[in-house]
C-alpha cells in the first residue's frame, strides 16, 4: 500500500511539475500564471506549487542523494576473521545470526559493511537477486575498500551460496545518522 501511495504521490508531483515547466516556456508572466478553483475559489499560484513540490522531495527520506556503483559481497559474523561485532559505534553483537536493525526512520533494514567513503548509519537501497523488492540497507559495519558493500549473511555458507559477487548501483537515502 505504501508503494502505491509513493508512486500516486510522485505522479501527482510530475504532473504538476510538467504544468509548471510548460508555462514558463510559454513566457507567461508569473503574476498570470495562476489556476483558478472554481469550486472552492480559490487562486492557486504555480510557482508557489512548484516550491512545495521541491520543498517536498527534499523532504522524502525515499529521495536518493547520491548514486554509486561498485560490487555487492556477503558476509557472515561467522568469518574466520569476525569477531561477530560490527565495528560502527555503538557495536553491536551478530554472532548469533542477525542480519537487520530496525532503524528510527525506515524500520527493519538489512546491515552492510562499506569503506570510510559512506559514514557509519548511511542509509543505502539497491536492487538484488536475493529479493524482488530493492533492499535497504544501513552501514553498521566496515572491511571493504572504494565503493563496495559486504551485505551481512546469516552465515558464511549463506552468504558464499546466495550473495556471492554482483556488481550494482545503489542510492543513498540517508549519508550518516542524520539526513
Amino acid at each position: 500500500m505504501k508503494k502505491i501511495y509513493t508512486l500516486l504521490n510522485y505522479s501527482i508531483k510530475i504532473v504538476c511539475l510538467i504544468i509548471f515547466i510548460l508555462l514558463v516556456n510559454m513566457e507567461i508572466d508569473s503574476s498570470t500564471a495562476t489556476v483558478f478553483n472554481n469550486s472552492s475559489n480559490r487562486i492557486t499560484d504555480l510557482s508557489l506549487m512548484a516550491l512545495r513540490l521541491e520543498e517536498e522531495q527534499k523532504n522524502d527520506i525515499y529521495s536518493p542523494l547520491a548514486v554509486y556503483s561498485g560490487d555487492l559481497t556477503g558476509y557472515g559474523a561467522n568469518c574466520p576473521l569476525c569477531n561477530g561485532t560490527l565495528s560502527c559505534m555503538p557495536s553491536y553483537y551478530v554472532k548469533d545470526g542477525t542480519d537487520s536493525y530496525v532503524d528510527a526512520s525506515y524500520g527493519k533494514v538489512r546491515i552492510v559493511a562499506s569503506s570510510k567513503n559512506m559514514p557509519c548509519g548511511s542509509i543505502v537501497r539497491f536492487n538484488s537477486k536475493l529479493a524482488e523488492e530493492p533492499i535497504i540497507a544501513i552501514v553498521l559495519d566496515r572491511g571493504v575498500t572504494g565503493y563496495d558493500l559486504d551485505l551481512l549473511a546469516p552465515s558464511e555458507d549463506y552468504a558464499s551460496r546466495y550473495i556471492g559477487r554482483s556488481t550494482i548501483t545503489y542510492e543513498v537515502l540517508r549519508n550518516g545518522w542524520t539526513r
